[in-house]
């Protein structure tokens, strides 16, 4: 899953792509470098990002999404939003699907929206909004914690209508979690299969990265990306978010090759 942000203050590429023939072939160019779905968003959900108006998120997708359409993209078109009211004009726009940080919970009208369109749904898991999330990170286990959101937040996507084929999953890395609980995460994907749904996951260029192993900029986080993609992709997430895709692509076809040859994980040596 390609990114394109039509945003100005976006934490990675913010005002990069906000006039829409830029984000158009930004897209373009991200199926051909070999993303299997574009996802565009409109709002910024970096943390401490306050929220973007409907309007405002609308006249910045949907021209996008009718570029992409009229230039002949028959690849599943994505919409990051938290507001049905956003997710409803991208999908008369062309777009397919909905990625909703909020998990269904910010917008009581999203998970009726999902239900009646049929469009697939990714149900990302963060406590609070991006203004406090990271003023909220409190466990009493971690992974148990958001197993049981998840767990919440796809029985009122059932509840409202919403087919279990229609939905994913996504913990929410970097959404209202240390850097440790970040890489616990990644580490135990395998453990979220449990709910049913495939597995998202979107680690590209995030600050964890950063405070790990270095690269203030958010574009020289390629390394640690590359790695936690894999691991990830190794734990069984099922779609990889990322800005990078020729690089994530490449790196993800070894490990996949590798890993399918039963050389995952590499044997030690015997003997001294």
């Amino acid at each position: 899953m390609g990114i394109v942000n039509v945003t100005p203050d976006s934490f990675s590429d913010g005002g990069a792509f906000l006039d829409p023939a830029a984000a158009a072939d930004h897209a373009l160019h991200l199926l051909a470098e070999g993303a299997d779905i574009v996802d565009v968003g409109g709002e910024s959900t970096r943390p401490g990002a306050e929220a973007t108006p409907e309007q405002t998120q609308i006249a910045r997708v949907v021209p996008v999404l009718r570029a992409l359409r009229s230039r002949g993209v028959t690849a599943p078109l994505s919409v990051d939003t938290r507001r049905a009211a956003v997710a409803a004009a991208a999908l008369d726009a062309g777009a397919s699907m909905v990625n909703d940080v909020s998990g269904l919970r910010h917008d009581p009208a999203m998970a009726p929206l999902i239900a009646r369109t049929g469009a697939p749904v990714v149900v990302m898991h963060m406590r609070g909004a991006p203004r406090d999330m990271q003023e909220r990170i409190e466990w009493h286990d971690l992974i148990a914690d958001v197993l049981l959101d998840l767990r919440a937040a796809l029985g009122l996507a059932t509840g409202a209508g919403v087919r279990e084929n229609q939905l994913l999953i996504d913990p929410g890395i970097g959404f209202g979690k240390s850097v440790d609980d970040n890489l616990v995460l990644i580490g135990r994907l395998r453990e979220f299969r449990v709910l049913g749904p495939p597995i998202v996951l979107g680690v590209s260029r995030k600050s964890f990265i950063a405070k790990t192993v270095g690269g203030d900029d958010p574009r020289d986080r390629l390394e640690g990306t590359l790695a936690a993609q894999i691991m990830g992709m190794l734990a069984g997430a099922a779609l990889i978010r990322c800005h990078d895709v020729r690089a994530a692509v490449r790196s993800l076809r070894i490990a996949h090759l590798i890993a399918g040859a039963g050389n995952w994980p590499p044997q030690q040596p015997s003997g001294p």
